[in-house]
Order: C-alpha cells, then structure tokens, then sequence
C-alpha cells in the first residue's frame, strides 16, 4: 500500500444539517493537518466542504480545492485553498480529485456526495484503483445506504466481495486508524 499523502474527502455543500455533521467535517480537517496528510475535495466554501478547509488550513494542512469553473463563477470556490484547481466539467473535476488522492472518505452528504462515492467504488470494482475507500458513518446517517448496498448483493446484482470495496467507520478517529492502518500494509 502506498504512502497515504493526500486523502480525497466527499461531503456536503450544505451547512444546514446536525451539529454532528459539522463538527465531523472539522475535526477530520484538524486531524488531518495534524497528521501531515493533505485534503482533496471539492473546492467549495460552504457546509461540510467549507468548514473542513478551514479546519484543515487552521491546522497549518495542505488543502487542494478541485473547483467546477460554474461554481467557482458562482463565488462557491474557497479563497484560502493551498491550491484551487478550476476545471470545466463534475467529470473532469471528480478525475482530478481520484488522481491526486491516495485513499477517499465520505462524510455525510447529498446526492453529488452519493455521485462521487459511488463513481469511485465502481472504478473500484472494475479494477481502475485499489486505493482504500472509507464511509464515514456519523451517527448512523448511511445505515439505509449499508442497507440498500447488501440489498445489491443478497439479490445478486453484485458479489458478496463488493462488500469489502469500502470500509465503514463509526467516527472521524477511526477514519483516521484506518489510515494509519493502510499506511502501514
């Protein structure tokens, strides 16, 4: 396994959602800086995304914002990112972000973090990465998306080793185990 640089974290742009939520976002920002590993995301500003950043940027970490020209236009983009990265298309951005990073985690989020989460467990599956993918599971928010992916497998749209393409993790301190784990296979 290599040497876990940068980790591409997927969350939500709202900041309209529990505390819990937030305060995950922040601590996996500050535990990251104060690991040495950097952030790739989605480059926003708001919510999830934002206060990760600045937590990560308080903590003295590398933050690589990978931005959508649209929504950088739009003034979304984070103006402190250690890097921000403008690209034309969600395709080109969500490429850029899988190729900087060297594993993925996914916080809470909505249908775009659904969309980056499951795009990279498919490339996953077809063997285009072997990077650890880790779903964040705070609170319990993707107990029915745990569901719904043994549902794929019990009825044999997918093989029961789909089940080990991602790990779960209750907490941002074992999100953080767990890469410390990977690092050291």
């Amino acid at each position: 396994m290599p040497n876990i640089r940068r980790l591409c974290v997927y969350c939500g742009s709202s900041g309209a959602v529990d505390r819990q939520y937030r305060e995950a976002a922040s601590e996996l920002g500050t535990r990251l800086a104060a690991a040495g590993i950097g952030l790739v995301y989605g480059g926003g500003r708001v919510g999830l995304m934002g206060l990760l950043a600045d937590a990560a940027l308080v903590g003295g970490g590398e933050v690589i914002g990978i931005i959508p020209s649209r929504l950088r236009d739009a003034e979304l983009a984070h103006p402190g990112a250690t890097e921000m990265v403008v690209v034309a298309s969600m395709h080109e951005r969500k490429h850029l972000m899988a190729e900087k990073a060297d594993a993925f985690a996914v916080l809470p989020g909505g249908i775009g973090t659904l969309d980056e989460m499951f795009e990279i467990l498919s490339w996953k599956q077809l063997g285009l990465h072997d990077k650890p993918i880790l779903l964040a599971d705070i609170g319990g928010y993707w107990a029915p998306l745990r569901a719904l992916l043994d549902e794929i497998v019990t009825t044999g749209f997918a093989r029961p080793e789909a089940r080990k393409l991602l790990r779960v993790v209750p907490t941002v301190a074992t999100l953080m185990a767990a890469l410390e784990a990977a690092q050291s296979r």
